[in-house]
């Protein structure tokens, strides 16, 4: 594919602005993770709701995209070569994004393997143990009279807060004094457990005083403010 307009995702969610990179979201913590990251380093992108209320993540112009059918999704039509790149999984996009423009992630290759490891630390443990939460303590599952799935997942999102908590000791943030990817990618899902998930009694959120200093200190960042409502939900 060579254009904005050979993808069919464009279909769906035309592009005003073709000249920009497309995001196709919501602003949950994946989303707001790369609205952030687009927010903190200028790019000129465009915005584009892909609403759950209307299974949009499940028709056949999002899926051509993804499919996963999971927000966060890009196309950033001056991709390597100068050639429009589709790219999904919000801890991939991160890292495109911070190569592309050489910002938030260390140059140096050893720091810089070091802050990947954070982006994976939570992608395969803080989000989806802290959604297995969500879901057991908030939603549907709060009503399984077998509290063991519960318990599992709390007990786990405690374990890893306290890992988060230990390496923010004496540390501004994730990485030390500079803001990272590290921390793009995990502050949204530290504030959904105080927050949306109303989960922060359950696993002694305030207990983890460096944690609750650092999401403060990165939501109170002009960018993170603007990201956690983008895509607007109307």
């Amino acid at each position: 594919m060579n254009t904005l307009s050979d993808f069919l995702i464009t279909k769906k969610w035309p592009a005003e602005h073709p000249d920009r990179l497309q995001l196709y979201s919501l602003p949950t913590p994946n989303g707001i993770k790369v609205s952030a990251m687009l927010e903190e380093t200028g790019l000129a992108y465009e915005p584009h709701k892909v609403d759950f209320g209307t299974n949009d993540q499940t028709s056949l112009e999002f899926l051509s995209l993804n499919p996963n059918n999971k927000i966060p999704a890009i196309i950033d039509p001056n991709g390597p070569g100068g050639k429009p790149l589709a790219l999904w999984e919000s801890g991939a996009i991160l890292i495109y994004l911070a190569e592309k423009t050489g910002k938030f992630l260390p140059a140096e290759p050893g720091e810089k393997y070091k802050a990947i490891q954070w982006v994976m630390w939570q992608m395969g443990g803080l989000g989806p143990m802290t959604g297995q939460l969500g879901f057991f303590h908030k939603f549907a599952g709060k009503n399984f009279e077998d509290r063991r799935p519960f318990e599992r997942y709390r007990d786990e999102v405690k374990r890893l807060l306290k890992v988060l908590d230990a390496q923010l000791d004496g540390r501004e943030f994730i990485m030390g004094n500079d803001y990272t990817i590290a921390d793009i990618t995990s502050w949204p899902w530290a504030r959904n457990i105080n927050g949306f998930y109303e989960a922060a009694e359950v696993v002694g959120y305030h207990d983890f005083k460096n944690v609750v200093r650092w999401v403060d200190t990165c939501l109170a960042r002009p960018a993170s403010q603007k990201a956690i409502n983008i895509p607007a939900r109307d």
